[in-house]
């Protein structure tokens, strides 16, 4: 179960506002996570709490196939990005980090700037809890919540290495 405060955005936040390009000399997460969102939101790092939530509208993540992007934004605090869409590319490299992202239109139309949402991935399920409303997103496989879990593609396969040396798989 993910809860967390929501930091609205709107169509089209590409993975240059996410994570600048001038910041791409690194890939170590907590420097990359301390410039996200700067160019669209200078005091975004400083309000963000572990498990906090984006929605946002269409395309997140369009522009470059960069994995920064969803490594920026998992390693501030962000525990899940709900909109109405996401650039594909985005989609696939946040899953690969074991980033959540959930598409829900009923959800990025209703949750407000600042409301508190509980978010259950294995059931797909979001609950606005400032006004008691819950929305249906597709519910992530168990493989999918076990990589998640695991911290992503990596993580999760290296697990699967191990189980299936030592017999358990």
């Amino acid at each position: 179960m993910i809860q967390g405060k929501v930091h609205r955005y709107g169509s089209d936040v590409d993975t240059d506002v996410i994570i600048p390009a001038r910041y791409l000399n690194t890939t170590d997460p907590e420097e990359l996570a301390a410039h996200c969102m700067e160019d669209i939101d200078k005091g975004f790092t400083s309000r963000v709490s572990p498990g906090d939530v984006i929605v946002a509208e269409d395309n997140f993540g369009c522009g470059s196939s960069r994995e920064h992007a969803p490594i920026a934004i998992k390693a501030s605090g962000i525990s899940c990005v709900i909109a109405n869409s996401f650039a594909r590319i985005f989609y696939r490299n946040s899953l690969n980090i074991g980033l959540p992202i959930l598409e829900c239109s009923d959800a990025v139309r209703a949750i407000r700037d600042g409301d508190e949402v509980e978010i259950d991935l294995a059931r797909g399920l979001i609950t606005d809890l400032r006004s008691g409303e819950t929305f249906g997103a597709k519910a992530f496989p168990d493989f999918a919540i076990e990589l998640i879990n695991d911290g992503g593609l990596v993580e999760y396969t290296k697990k699967l290495i191990k189980q299936r040396e030592s017999g358990s798989l």
